[in-house]
């Protein structure tokens, strides 16, 4: 038990690592955390220092939420599939609250997607699929991303073999995105969302 309490830690430790805060500083000399939307992720990172950081950005967001859940189980000696949920919580609430940098983030996309590639790849895929779609018709990042994160949610209902425990994981997934887009919904409600291509310096979308 106090291995696994440990790797909750560690969980929590690896999703908060702020890879784009880093990144943005180290290569760019510029903090991500007050330009643009604000947002240490990659949708910010690509638009305020452009693709260059933004793919190391999403590369390092997608692994520190697919490295816990994916190793942790197999060095913590429990049997239990709910410490999966567990580890995978940890990292998405790390991205999300960084202790790194006064407990800011992004909003958790790319460190989700990370967890369902090892919980759930075929919930990750149509999570992906539903994304891109929706941006084409949408142009709006934050519009994508919740209805991907509803998919998820969604699929996991139907997904055999899941259990339980990876059912009530996809349906916390899907809530967690879609609650730390609260704020995009409220601008979508007064149509104030920006879309792709109207992009202000401090809209605050999806990143």
């Amino acid at each position: 038990m106090t291995n696994a309490l440990l790797l909750v830690l560690a969980a929590y430790v690896a999703g908060a690592t702020p890879s784009a805060f880093w990144i943005g500083r180290a290569f760019h000399g510029k903090d991500l955390r007050t330009l643009g939307s604000r947002n240490l992720g990659a949708t910010n990172a690509l638009r305020v220092l452009g693709w260059r950081a933004a793919l190391p950005v999403m590369v390092a967001d997608v692994f520190k939420g697919f490295a816990p859940v994916f190793w942790f189980p197999v060095l913590d000696g429990q049997t239990a599939a709910w410490w999966t949920v567990v580890y995978g919580t940890a990292a998405i609430v790390g991205h999300v609250f960084s202790f790194w940098v006064r407990f800011r983030g992004g909003k958790g996309v790319a460190t989700s997607l990370g967890v369902l590639f090892a919980v759930a790849p075929v919930a990750g895929v149509a999570g992906i699929v539903v994304w891109l779609l929706a941006l084409a018709i949408s142009r709006t990042v934050s519009v994508a991303s919740m209805a991907a994160a509803l998919t998820v949610g969604v699929t996991g209902l139907f997904l055999p073999g899941i259990g339980l425990p990876g059912q009530v994981f996809l349906g916390f997934i899907a809530v967690f995105v879609i609650w730390a887009h609260r704020s995009n919904l409220r601008r979508l409600l007064a149509g104030e969302e920006p879309r792709i291509g109207r992009i202000r310096d401090n809209d605050g979308e999806n990143g």
